[in-house]
């Protein structure tokens, strides 16, 4: 990375709303709320899937995984966001904004890879209900998971170097609540247009390629549900899937609105609304989707809260 950025700002002036103070005890309330539901809900499916055997299935290993990376994906920004509000200099360091850079961009291009993985685990699961074993073995899992992670960091690694490189003439002020590529782009004293078709390059690889696999697999699951004779088989079909694709439609949709424009191109304002949208709301959301809508979820955790509490 250019060292001559760091030595010229050792630390960032992170704007938020700031120029709207009677917005800054509302979005305290959101943010703490918000994140508090997502530590609790999170946790929830973890421990849920963890300690329950018949959860000891490649769907419920892949939102185990998502949970975590939720918990992840908000913890690398809200704890930060919530104490600069409290304070009247909203600074991050250097330092700190270059992991929750790299952070952000890792689990964000990771979840992107996931769900992608968990749309094929459901089309495997409805279209070939018979090799769903032998295809869906554990060493398969295994290793699409440990994929997904490698390549996220790789790739959160690659654009946080080409973001990070950009001359920047001493500007400080980050004009969002935390670091993030299109904000940090506009600090850029250079012409940036070069570095956007690249970084547009591989976002376009994370977030059009894998919803494009998630709307096919998606297709062909509709399909198979539409030929299934029992109307109980259909529903819990529809069922499963549509909480997968309600998760899909959120956190692709405002990413895809973010990343594939040009920064010079997105409202600064509404560029903040869409972020917090990706970054908290849907984490937060997340547990919601998949327990209130699954049934075997919620059996697993009825059996669960009786094992801790009556033992």
């Amino acid at each position: 990375m250019n060292w001559a950025n760091e030595s010229s700002a050792r630390e960032f002036i992170l704007l938020g709303f700031s120029d709207r103070p009677w917005l800054q005890m509302p979005l305290f309330v959101l943010l703490l709320i918000s994140y508090t539901f997502t530590i609790f809900g999170n946790v929830s499916i973890m421990m849920v899937c963890i300690l329950d055997p018949k959860l000891h299935t490649p769907m419920y290993f892949f939102l185990t995984n998502l949970s975590i990376l939720d918990l992840c994906y908000t913890t690398s920004t809200v704890p930060h966001m919530l104490t600069n509000i409290c304070r009247n200099k909203k600074t991050i360091s250097y330092g700190g904004c270059v992991a929750q850079l790299i952070i952000f961009l890792a689990l964000g291009a990771t979840e992107c890879l996931l769900l992608a993985v968990m749309s094929f685990d459901r089309y495997v699961a409805v279209c070939k209900p018979l090799h769903y074993v032998v295809i869906m073995n554990h060493w398969f899992c295994l290793r699409v998971v440990a994929f997904s992670w490698f390549t996220g960091f790789g790739n959160s690694v690659l654009q946080s170097s080409l973001t990070l490189n950009m001359p920047r003439c001493g500007r400080q002020e980050v004009d969002h609540f935390f670091c993030e590529v299109p904000a940090l782009l506009k600090l850029s004293c250079a012409d940036t247009k070069p570095i956007e078709s690249e970084l547009f390059f591989f976002s376009a690889l994370f977030l059009l390629i894998p919803v494009t696999l998630i709307l096919i697999s998606y297709g062909f699951i509709a399909q198979a549900v539409l030929r299934i004779r029992s109307a109980e088989g259909r529903r819990k079909a529809f069922g499963t899937c549509g909480s997968h694709m309600v998760v899909v439609a959120l956190f692709f949709g405002t990413a895809i609105y973010m990343y594939l424009q040009p920064p010079s191109s997105t409202s600064k304002d509404w560029g903040k609304m869409v972020s917090l949208f990706y970054g908290i709301i849907t984490p937060m959301l997340n547990p919601l989707i998949y327990s209130l809508r699954n049934k075997d979820m919620k059996e697993a955790f009825k059996r669960v809260m009786k094992k801790i509490f009556f033992l």
